[in-house]
């Protein structure tokens, strides 16, 4: 209950809405309650006594208070669904939000299937529950008390009754909705899993096939729906049973009512209007227990996805902005003092002591084997990752007094791989620069050597991109994630082993355009072949998280054993180009 306090606030805006339901509620409610009466009037004052016109004037009643009651219902449910909606679209809009800031670390704690089943169903649960409280739980508690309370007064003989049924009633659903709350709770953790697959499943889908495991996947994604089936099943039926058993119960009371009705009719104690009258108010005591147990099901249901939606609202991002950022022009020397960094605490780290200093304007090349940390030194540069130990610092100052926005403003960075949206061409560049103009987009994609195959689109730039842009090449979607960085003009760019499904004729051009456009910012370029960076200014060489030599590439030739032998290896291969 303490998520669903905390959530609260998302309705404050909307509290004047949440009002008017509820009251226009109490107003139909309140009509329904006085339906039974004007019927025993009818039959014990208007048809036991010939009276014609007191029958009209109580059928006249009974359908004004009809019509009051159809605008309180209709009032009830256009101000509970306005309240509810825009709770939920503020509660998705702040989640979302959440989630953007979130470090790789988080991401990997909550899985992305979970995020997936918060922003959906866990908060269309939380709406479901929200409407049914603005108009069922006020309706289902005001007639249970109501009918409780007018057949106290006008059907005391009947009453005793109530006293039996309505316990039974009370324990049955009281029983049921604690079982159903934990029942659900499980059924919402097989729906994360099924989310999780369905994902992996998709993005892996070439994979799948290439290896031949479609049938393997169909079986783990059949075992989990079954394991879904199963729960939900066992849920649903154990919900199922309430409906049935209380109407069990509630019949044995009308069979009561008529049993002990008849002797009392027979012996002038009783009319049969009020009989009727019982009836109807039993039926309605049935009607707000099982109103207000089906909404303390519901909540049953959304407490667990309001304390999971909670939790990733609270979630301390391991990357935050200083309380006081610098918001100085960022020129683009770039130091690491000792960094050190590991993405699980507590295990081996993947940078180890780095030590390095690069002045403004200046091309690092950055080359090692496999898993030597590469690609994870550049990604510290744009705060991706926070270190362990040590310090970086641009332009003299420590990394962490930079706004992580005006940061990452100031660089283009460039991942292994390429991610693209599924938008136009124009609108993935204009991520790097919003207020781009096509000029300038034209100039990137010359520069990333995109131009040629953008300009044979048919519609150019403005090509929609499929999800994922399978509907491009490796190489085309490489050079587009390229094109995306430059266009910004960064002080500092970065590109992780970008040209590795890009031609060597592609590859040339492109480090061309790189020295002529990018002269004056520093430039960090990690690759697995030394044509890409033998032109550089500074090679680093990685090994094992470490920097094992630095120096240009001639240095390196005589001083690194470990490029030597990946320049011998690459020139036997036909990889290394000549000058």
């Amino acid at each position: 209950m303490q998520a669903v306090w905390k959530l609260s606030k998302y309705i404050k805006p909307y509290i004047l809405f949440a009002i008017i339901a509820p009251a226009m509620m109490i107003i139909e409610v309140s009509m329904d309650l006085l339906q039974p009466t004007i019927l025993q009037h009818i039959i014990d004052d208007g048809i036991a006594e010939n009276d014609t016109s007191y029958i009209f004037k109580m059928f006249g009643l009974m359908i004004g208070t009809s019509l009051i009651g159809l605008i309180g219902g209709i009032g009830c449910s256009i101000y509970a669904s306005r309240t509810a909606v825009n709770f939920s679209t503020d509660l998705r809009q702040d989640l979302y939000e959440t989630i953007t800031y979130f470090s790789n670390s988080s991401k990997d704690k909550f899985t992305l299937g979970k995020l997936v089943t918060n922003l959906t169903s866990d908060i269309e649960m939380l709406q479901r529950a929200l409407t049914m409280l603005l108009k069922v739980f006020v309706r289902g508690p005001m007639m249970f008390i109501g009918a409780v309370v007018i057949v106290f007064i006008t059907a005391g003989e009947l009453f005793p009754i109530l006293l039996v049924v309505v316990p039974i009633l009370a324990f049955c659903m009281y029983y049921f909705t604690a079982l159903s709350g934990k029942l659900f709770h499980k059924v919402q953790k097989v729906v994360d899993d099924v989310n999780t697959k369905v994902q992996e499943n998709l993005a892996g889908i070439r994979v799948i096939k290439a290896y031949n495991r479609k049938n393997h996947q169909i079986e783990q994604f059949t075992d989990t729906n079954t394991q879904l089936m199963k729960r939900s099943m066992t849920a649903d039926q154990i919900i199922g049973v309430l409906a049935p058993l209380t109407m069990f119960v509630v019949n044995m009371g009308i069979v009561a009512a008529l049993w002990m009705g008849a002797i009392k009719v027979d012996d002038n104690t009783l009319q049969v209007g009020v009989i009727l009258a019982f009836i109807n108010y039993l039926m309605m005591v049935m009607q707000g227990l099982m109103s207000s147990s089906m909404v303390l099901v519901q909540l049953a249901r959304a407490i667990p996805s309001a304390g999971r939606i909670v939790e990733v609202l609270e979630e301390k991002t391991e990357l935050d902005d200083p309380s006081n950022p610098e918001e100085k022009a960022i020129q683009g020397s770039v130091t690491f003092e000792n960094v050190s960094f590991s993405y699980l605490k507590g295990t081996e780290s993947v940078l180890k002591n780095i030590s390095f200093h690069v002045n403004a304007g200046e091309t690092v090349g950055i080359i090692g084997m496999t898993g030597s940390g590469k690609s994870t030194l550049v990604k510290m540069i744009p705060r991706l990752f926070d270190v362990d130990n040590g310090a970086i610092k641009i332009d003299g100052m420590p990394i962490r007094q930079y706004g992580l926005e005006h940061l990452r403003q100031s660089i283009g960075f460039v991942p292994q791989k390429a991610t693209l949206f599924s938008k136009t061409i124009a609108e993935n560049l204009r991520y790097g620069r919003a207020d781009a103009t096509e000029q300038q987009i034209s100039g990137a994609l010359q520069a990333a050597n995109a131009k040629e195959f953008v300009d044979k689109l048919e519609t150019g730039t403005e090509h929609e991109l499929t999800q994922g842009a399978t509907n491009l090449s490796g190489g085309q979607k490489q050079r587009l994630a390229m094109a995306r960085a430059f266009i910004r003009k960064p002080s500092i760019l970065v590109l992780d082993d970008v040209t590795s499904a890009v031609d060597s004729i592609s590859e040339k051009m492109i480090q061309r355009a790189i020295e002529d456009q990018f002269s004056d910012a520093t430039k960090f370029i990690v690759s697995s072949k030394i044509s890409s960076i033998r032109h550089a200014d500074q090679i680093f060489v990685m090994d094992d998280g470490e920097i094992v030599a630095k120096g240009t590439h001639e240095q390196l030739l005589k001083t690194s054993e470990l490029y030597e032998e990946m320049s011998k290896t690459q020139a036997e291969k036909g990889v290394t180009l000549s000058e």
